[in-house]
């Protein structure tokens, strides 16, 4: 195994620290308070490339794998994790879903304009009342001649109002059927398809979540991604790899609380020396620098096995569950370790600290992933 950055993570992290000097840590409060999804910001990172890491470059994307995509995703979370988690949203949801179950002409028709940003990305799956019991969606697509005509609603969708295309799985058979649902790409400006209410959020605020609401919205049957009835199982193969993406997230949210952490404990002063010097401190920091480093290995393990085409249930729900569980254990710790300075929006671990939280809900809660992990063990 080798553990050191390959040419490619390299570049990237470099190019995301420049970028993000310039482009996001200087803005990441006031978005944060005004809840303010900066999409020109996005809009950039595709001309970065960073929006089509895991695109084919005869598709116009980066054409990278799972290691480069990690790494992108670590770098821009430790800037401002509303940030790393549009982009990570964007990438292995959406454009994912459509590079991995698409036909030719429908690749050939989004994922350029997806891996340059020209079109952002929603995928939605979850319900107001069907959020981890996915089986039981009341979004119902009917068939009319050529087309499906989709009513019902999506919420906590990742760019369900701003978002230019989206993926939407609408039941097409019997409730509860898990071949009774169908995947459709829609874009925005058809007819019957809007976005609705934005969610007023504890963390994550400059990452816009919104509802998507469906009302005899006609869609042809050439924008059905994949077979009829595969859409939850399609759904089930893409949280697999989304999960190493919340993982990376969460990695990258643990990574900025230590560093930060690191650095106070160096400059604070009482009783006449460094905060660090104090092993209750001190202790804190090495356990928070164990726990991080454990979970990058379950993350770059899980990325490893993506990169080798093997499967990924069972690694990517370990590294997402580790992982997010960390990163709001490590926040936590930071807060704590900054004292009252902690509590304010003057330093960066408030925000890590609200933040965080999302990552053990987000694309299969805790409770998810250990069922997931318990029935892949005892198969």
């Amino acid at each position: 195994m080798n553990f050191e950055l390959n040419e490619n993570q390299a570049m990237i992290a470099q190019m995301i620290k420049d970028f993000g000097a310039k482009e996001i840590t200087p803005f990441r409060k006031d978005w944060d308070d005004k809840q303010h999804f900066p999409i020109e910001v996005f809009k950039k990172l595709g001309e970065l490339g960073l929006m089509g890491v895991l695109v084919p470059t005869e598709y116009g994307g980066s054409g990278f794998g799972y290691f480069e995509y990690v790494t992108a995703i670590l770098e821009l979370s430790k800037l401002d994790p509303s940030v790393g988690l549009s982009m990570a949203a964007h990438n292995s949801l959406c454009t994912g879903h459509i590079m991995m179950f698409g036909n030719e002409e429908q690749k050939r028709k989004y994922l350029p304009k997806l891996a340059t940003c020209e079109f952002l990305g929603a995928w939605g799956l979850t319900e107001p009342n069907t959020g981890s019991d996915a089986g039981n969606m009341r979004t119902v697509a009917v068939e009319d001649g050529d087309y499906y005509v989709i009513n019902g609603a999506k919420n906590f969708i990742t760019h369900g109002v701003s978002g230019d295309v989206a993926v939407v799985i609408a039941r097409t058979g019997e409730v509860g059927d898990s071949h009774g649902m169908t995947a459709f790409v829609i874009e925005r400006g058809t007819p019957g398809f809007k976005g609705g209410r934005k969610e007023d959020k504890l963390g994550m605020r400059a990452s816009e979540t919104a509802e998507m609401i469906f009302e005899d919205c006609r869609v042809h049957k050439s924008q059905i991604l994949g077979e009829i009835g595969d859409g939850f199982i399609q759904s089930m193969k893409i949280l697999d790899g989304g999960r190493i993406s919340i993982a990376a997230l969460s990695l990258g949210i643990a990574e900025g609380a230590l560093e930060e952490s690191i650095q106070y404990s160096k400059e604070r002063q009482q009783f006449n020396q460094p905060i660090s010097r104090f092993q209750g401190i001190s202790f804190k920091l090495a356990d928070m620098a164990t726990q991080v480093e454990a979970a990058k290995l379950l993350t770059f393990k899980a990325a490893d096995l993506k990169n080798r085409g093997q499967k990924v249930t069972l690694a990517g729900a370990k590294a997402k569950l580790f992982a997010s569980e960390v990163c709001v254990s490590v926040s936590n710790e930071a807060v704590q370790i900054f004292g009252g300075y902690g509590f304010t929006k003057d330093y960066p671990v408030e925000k890590y600290y609200r933040d965080s939280k999302l990552c053990t809900i987000g694309e299969g809660t805790s409770e998810i992933q250990k069922l997931v992990i318990s029935r892949e063990i005892l198969k």
